[in-house]
């Protein structure tokens, strides 16, 4: 618990905002009675350490598999993986329902990286976006002033990723996958992680996140994204990399920017983990795709600042915004 609490104080240092992305724990609802369900309370509790420190908590309702978000998270024993299923339909939309009339979110999302499941499940992305319309319009009745989003993962809709681009030509932006969420997306979002696509941080092209701007009118946002210090599995990485992603942004983007999470602010103990994700049956694929993250950190595990964070720090003055 210590370690939470300092984590949270350790955020507020270098941030306004904080991601706040819980998996849609499936069986709490219908909520009964009084008593509310561990995962819950959970969540409450992370809100009230992100007011206490300062920190606007922003929430991402999460129906998928953080590591591997072509497969639902924690579906009980016999649910149909699929957004055509009633009981999934309903649950996600409680769950999310739930989450607005508890904190009153100024921003609130409704799926991560969705593009990533259109690509493996076309059939089923039609079912998404039917609940997400039906989400999103009882969201607007009860909290008018809540902005809602879904999060596009960017690498992937530039069809920078040859095993899953389906033979489209890289740098083929799927707008199409975007702009079948209009008019009801109040923010474009994405994530990126540029190091399992470009070989530097420097090789990131000076207009790659640039035709954000001409599409769309709308506030933009990055929902996470880094890019790793050192080499990690097939990937390349130093510290001048992750300094030079955090300036692309800034400097491509920077302006239109409604909210910029950055994935970790401290390196990931990935045998600690490891041991207990594998304790938790996680599959041995997911505790991999985990390690590729391991040195996203702007900081390392010891807590020493790598120079991303003191660049982070200056962009963050800069723009005097989250």
């Amino acid at each position: 618990m210590r370690s939470v609490l300092d984590h949270f104080q350790d955020v507020a240092r270098h941030a306004d905002v904080v991601l706040l992305q819980p998996n849609i724990p499936w069986q709490a609802f219908p909520l009964e009675g009084d008593a509310e369900a561990q995962p819950l309370n959970d969540i409450r509790n992370q809100a009230v350490l992100a007011n206490q420190n300062g920190l606007e908590p922003i929430f991402v309702v999460d129906p998928l598999n953080g590591l591997n978000r072509r497969e639902f998270m924690g579906l009980p024993d016999g649910w149909p993986a699929s957004f055509a299923a009633p009981q999934v339909r309903q649950s996600y939309a409680d769950f999310a329902l739930w989450i607005v009339r508890t904190f009153h979110p100024r921003l609130v999302g409704l799926a991560s990286e969705i593009n990533t499941y259109a690509d493996a499940y076309p059939e089923d992305f039609p079912n998404f976006l039917s609940l997400y319309r039906k989400v999103y319009a009882s969201i607007k009745q009860i909290s008018p002033e809540t902005r809602v989003f879904v999060t596009f993962q960017w690498e992937d809709l530039n069809n920078l990723f040859a095993a899953v681009n389906e033979g489209r030509p890289a740098f083929h932006v799927n707008w199409e996958q975007v702009e079948a969420f209009e008019p009801q997306l109040d923010l474009w979002v994405i994530s990126s992680y540029p190091f399992a696509a470009f070989a530097r941080g420097a090789d990131i092209p000076p207009d790659y996140y640039t035709p954000l701007l001409t599409r769309t009118d709308k506030p933009l946002a990055v929902a996470e994204g880094g890019y790793s210090s050192s080499p990690v599995g097939p990937y390349a990485g130093t510290p001048q990399d992750q300094s030079d992603y955090l300036r692309a942004i800034h400097t491509q983007i920077g302006p239109r920017l409604e909210f910029w999470i950055y994935l970790l602010l401290t390196d990931l103990d990935t045998k600690s983990y490891g041991r207990l994700m594998r304790k938790n049956g996680v599959e041995a694929h997911d505790v991999d795709s985990l390690g590729m993250f391991a040195f996203v950190g702007l900081q390392a595990m010891d807590g020493s600042a790598k120079p991303g964070l003191a660049v982070w720090d200056e962009l963050r003055a800069e723009r005097g915004a989250p």
